[in-house]
Parts: structure tokens; C-alpha cells; sequence
């Protein structure tokens, strides 16, 4: 009897265990591609490989983005200009290819202006204003050897379609492997085309009243910032210092490899230009002396970034975008169909505290017309570790998360989301040894590159924090953390197995009081 009864019982414990078994399996979703990587509102090619942003300009109501292009697999090929437009920044509407290979090359990145004068002489025949971009021509002539050229090409539809120059290329190679990346700014202040060009590790400056033939003025670079890799993607802009009349020339330079925490980044310049030259403001190169360089972001993920041009006098913003990856491991994330997404469109703003000159991004205001709920806290205690707040309340694939924490001591605040098979991504603060960080390790899957997840991203800082704002930008496989304002960014992508459904707040020694805790759902897709 009791040998039939254990039996019963290990019978009914088998049947129940293989029925739990099955049910937390049921339980488990199988998520595609699609459903799991693509993101809902930074913007990614319907298919194939793309890298950085290329020509951008604003007109008639309408943002357009060009984009490093290789339309017949998912990684690096011979490039063409992709496209897309929008009218806010934030939903795209992929076009058909603008630029195609021609016998002076592929069509490597570059600018795009509106030529309001018609100084190109471009739009005379039919009275029309045109869209004059410029691209490096890249030929290759053997292993890793290439022949770089400048060229140009004009649309009369506003850039959908362009007719490249007869004359081409407009600036001929001095004899560098790597000379690339013209970006066309419009100078107010000397009437003057101005365009800067990556010249190995320095950045050659041009300047032009027809867009047609350039006249090189200066170079700079030398022995100034960070030189791990060679010079790409430049930006150069003016912009009236936060708060006062004063105006600051900004370059952007970005590098491939030599970023901070690996693989490629992009560094930043403040100083003063006449026309001809531009020179290092005499603090900030006391800063660079002192920090080496000085990132527009300090996580993996932002690179290559430029600004749209032509943006109205009415609106007055420096708009920016960059790409989304980092060259380390950019050919082997884990998605097939497409690969590469560019970052949340950022306005930037130069500011100026206790007489050091930096940059801040904080992302555009259009993010802001998404928002389908909104959840506040106004005070959190948090002591150990505090979960504060869950799906299904929040869709941590598309929110945007603030808050404040004051009064901190010298402790290690860390931010944590997860998801219910132990999947995480962690962030914060460390207050004792003055860093920010990003630990993506226990991200999911990290396998397809050793460079991922090897090490923790820190942002480094010189001296304690009394207070913090901490802004989270969040998407199926990114997150964008913008502190104290948008004064330390830090971007990074990572590939979850399943979606993370739960946000928490661990300070390691001594309690502490979450502020003003606003979680904004945003409505995409």
C-alpha cells in the first residue's frame, strides 16, 4: 500500500511538474527581430547597412537626413547617400537613394546646403533654389589604399534628386590616404562659404563664394586633443554663448579609433575664428592640457555626428544627430535585416560656468509631442536597493524618465533596468572616485563582440556632485543619459532577450531621496 501510494505520488508530482514546466514556457514570448531590436523612434533603414549621418538640411517644413548607405547587404560596402525626411525629426519616411557611385568613387560622407543666393549659379535655368551638396569620392586603387576627392552635386527638387557637377572633383587629393568629409557652413559674419575638411589627424579649413572653387586657408589640429585614430566626420558653426551676446566657434572632430572608453568617438573644440583661421579660446586649451580631450558623449554609442543646416533664423536651435554604434563591433551586432540606428536629434548649446566653455545636448523638444501619459512621484525614499517602477505601468521601450537626487554624499548611487530572466543594464554614479558610468555586461547578449561589453563606460569628472538631474531617453535596444542638464552625456545600444520591465535605484551605504520623478510614456509606431 504504501509503495502505491508513493508511486501515486511521484507520478502526480512528474505530470505537475511537467505541466508547470510547459505553462512557464507558454509563458515565455518568442520575439522576432523585428519586435525585439527595431526601434520605435530612432531612425534605422528599412534594410541593410548604414552609418553616418550625411547632409543634412532643413527647408519648406521639411528635416533631411542622408545617410552612408550600402543598399545590397548588412555591412560596410561601396557607399551611397541614403535618405529619409521628416517634419519633426522623430518619424522618418525613408526616400529612394540620392547618390550612387561614379567613376571618381564611392560616395563617402559630406554635406548638404540650400543655396538661398543661388551662389552656385545652379538653380539660374530654371529659377529655382538650389540644394548643393558635397561628398568625398572614394576610389580604391588597391589593399587599403584609396584616392580621395572632393565633389559636388545640386538638386532643383528641393533633394530628392541630384545632378553631380560636370567639373568634378572640386578639390583634388595633396597627396593623403585619408581626406574626406567636407562640411559646408554658411559664415554670417565673413560672407563666405566655409568648409572643413578631415586631413589624416588634423582638420584643413577652406573657403568659397560659389561653392564651386575653394581656396585653402589654414589647418588645425596638431598635437591638439585626442590622436588614437585618424580625424573624420568635422562640423564647424558658430553660436552665441548661453546667456550672453559673445560668440564661440565650435569644431567637431570626430575619431575611429581613440574614443575615451574604445573604438570610436567624437571630441569637441571651443575657440574664436577670423575668417581664415581658427584658434583654441586661451581657457579651453588650458582645459584640453589638463583633460586631454573633451567628448560631445562618453558612452560607446555616438558617433560621426553632425548639424542640419538652413535652420530658421526663427528658431534659432543647433540641431544635431549622430550614429548610433561604435566601429569596434558595429558589423556584428545581432541584426540580420538591417543594421545601425541614429541617436534621439539633440540641440546643442554652448555655456560658459566659472570660466570654462562647454557644450550640453539635451534632445529636441519634438520628443515631447509623443508623450501619451505621464506618471509623478514627487519623493522616493530609497534605501538598499528600490524598485520604482514596473511594467506593466511603464513600456520601458519607449519612455523618457527624470528625476532629481540632492544632498548626495560620497557613495555609489547606481540605476538599474532589468528584466525578469536577469537580464540588466546599470548607470549612475559614482561619487566616492568621480565617475559617471554604464555597465551593459548583463545586458543579454553580448557574445557577438569582445570589445561590447569588456569594459564599464566611465565619464570622468573633478570633483564631488552636491546634486544631480539625471534624464533617460529609452528605446528597445538604447538608452541616452543626459545628467545635470545635458552637461555629461553618455549613449550607448544594447540587445536585450526579452524586453526589461522593471526600473531600480540602489544607493550602497546610506539612504537618499529620489525628487521629482517624472516618467513620460511616449506613443510610437
Amino acid at each position: 500500500m504504501k509503495r502505491t501510494l508513493l508511486t501515486m505520488l511521484v507520478i502526480i508530482c512528474f505530470v505537475g511538474c511537467k505541466n508547470a514546466n510547459k505553462k512557464s514556457i507558454a509563458n515565455e514570448k518568442t520575439y522576432s527581430e523585428e519586435e525585439l531590436y527595431r526601434p520605435n523612434f530612432h531612425f534605422t533603414p528599412k534594410a541593410h547597412w548604414m552609418n553616418d549621418p550625411n547632409g543634412m538640411f532643413f527647408y519648406n517644413g521639411y528635416y533631411h537626413l542622408y545617410f552612408q548607405y550600402y543598399p545590397e547587404g548588412n555591412v560596410w560596402g561601396p557607399m551611397h547617400w541614403g535618405h529619409a525626411i521628416s517634419t519633426d525629426m522623430i518619424t522618418w519616411t525613408e526616400q529612394p537613394i540620392a547618390l550612387y557611385p561614379d567613376k571618381l568613387g564611392d560616395i563617402f560622407s559630406g554635406s548638404a546646403v540650400v543655396d538661398l543666393n543661388n551662389s552656385s549659379g545652379f538653380g539660374a535655368t530654371r529659377n529655382k533654389i538650389p540644394v548643393v551638396a558635397m561628398y568625398t569620392n572614394s576610389k580604391r586603387l588597391g589593399n587599403d589604399e584609396w584616392l580621395q576627392t572632393q565633389s559636388i552635386a545640386y538638386s532643383l527638387d528641393e533633394g530628392k534628386t541630384f545632378t553631380k557637377y560636370e567639373n568634378n572633383p572640386v578639390i583634388e587629393n595633396p597627396g593623403l590616404k585619408d581626406f574626406r568629409d567636407p562640411k559646408v557652413t554658411w559664415d554670417s559674419i565673413h560672407q563666405k562659404w566655409t568648409l572643413v575638411l578631415a586631413a589624416g589627424d588634423k582638420i584643413n579649413l577652406y573657403t568659397s563664394t560659389n561653392l564651386k572653387d575653394w581656396e585653402f586657408q589654414s589647418s588645425f589640429g596638431e598635437h591638439i586633443g585626442a590622436h588614437g585614430g585618424v580625424w573624420e566626420c568635422p562640423d564647424f558653426f558658430p553660436m552665441v554663448v548661453e546667456g550672453t551676446n559673445e560668440i564661440k566657434w565650435v569644431l567637431l572632430v570626430s575619431i575611429n579609433p581613440g574614443g575615451l572608453n574604445g573604438g570610436s568617438a567624437t571630441q569637441y573644440f571651443i575657440g574664436d575664428f577670423d575668417g581664415k583661421t581658427f584658434s583654441l579660446d586661451p581657457s579651453f586649451n588650458n582645459d584640453l592640457e589638463n583633460e586631454k580631450a573633451l567628448w560631445i558623449d562618453y558612452g560607446k554609442d555616438n558617433y560621426a555626428g553632425v548639424t542640419w543646416s538652413n535652420i530658421p533664423d526663427s528658431d534659432g536651435r543647433k540641431l544635431f544627430l549622430g550614429w548610433m554604434s561604435n566601429w569596434q563591433y558595429a558589423q556584428q551586432v545581432p541584426t540580420e535585416t538591417w543594421r545601425s540606428a541614429m541617436t534621439t536629434p539633440r540641440e546643442i548649446t554652448v555655456i560658459k560656468n566659472d570660466g570654462q566653455y562647454r557644450l550640453k545636448f539635451l534632445p529636441v523638444r519634438e520628443l515631447q509631442n509623443y508623450v501619451s501619459k505621464t506618471i509623478r512621484k514627487n519623493e522616493i525614499s530609497i534605501t538598499d536597493k528600490t524598485v520604482v517602477a514596473k511594467s506593466p505601468l511603464v513600456d520601458f521601450t519607449k519612455a523618457d524618465i527624470q528625476f532629481t537626487v540632492s544632498d548626495l554624499k560620497q557613495d555609489v548611487y547606481t540605476f538599474s533596468l532589468s528584466n525578469s530572466i536577469g537580464e540588466s543594464i546599470s548607470f549612475g554614479l559614482n561619487n566616492k572616485d568621480h565617475f559617471f558610468f554604464i555597465d551593459r555586461s548583463k545586458s543579454g547578449n553580448t557574445s557577438f563582440s569582445e570589445d561590447f561589453a569588456k569594459n564599464v563606460s566611465k565619464a570622468p569628472l573633478n570633483k564631488n556632485i552636491n546634486d544631480l538631474d539625471v534624464r533617460i531617453i529609452l528605446d528597445k535596444t538604447s538608452i541616452e543619459l543626459f545628467y545635470n542638464n545635458g552637461t555629461t552625456v553618455m549613449t550607448e545600444i544594447f540587445f536585450t532577450t526579452q524586453p526589461f520591465d522593471s526600473f531600480s535605484i540602489n544607493a550602497n551605504a546610506k539612504p537618499v531621496e529620489i525628487e521629482n520623478l517624472i516618467i513620460k510614456q511616449l506613443k510610437l509606431n
